[in-house]
């Protein structure tokens, strides 16, 4: 038996709920689909990407610790700098431009308020992408 993984559900360690999710949905274009303060977890969702945003008092019991690198993966460079141009107008803290690297990524690096950070990137070196394999 074969077993089809789903994608995967990120916890973003937050310092504050509320101000963390303003920024995902006025910045980043997420949704709030829930949230509680008194549990200090809030689900976010941007078409099929789903993240949870945690406060510290929830996060405490694992010893989940900010900041964390999350990879977004996209199936075209035009996907990629669509997006990128997209969150530099609505002001998100973009930290570089998207760019082809030698090892085979076209990316770029956005932040949020409490120093998480999303790798954006398209692979264009895999073998079954086809262009530029190696």
């Amino acid at each position: 038996m074969t077993l089809e993984f789903p994608g995967a559900v990120p916890e973003i360690p937050v310092s504050h709920i509320d101000k963390a999710a303003a920024y995902y949905k006025t910045n980043l274009g997420f949704r709030l689909d829930w949230s509680d303060e008194t549990l200090g977890l809030a689900g976010i969702s941007r078409g099929n990407c789903r993240l949870f945003l945690a406060t510290p008092d929830y996060r405490k019991q694992y010893a989940n610790v900010g900041p964390v690198m999350t990879w977004l993966n996209f199936g075209s460079k035009e996907a990629v700098d669509e997006l990128y141009e997209s969150w530099r107008r609505s002001r998100a803290k973009l930290v570089s431009r998207p760019e082809s690297k030698p090892w085979g990524l076209h990316e770029f690096t956005v932040e949020d308020p409490d120093g998480n950070l999303f790798r954006v990137f398209y692979d264009f070196a895999t073998p079954e992408h086809g262009e530029h394999a190696r």
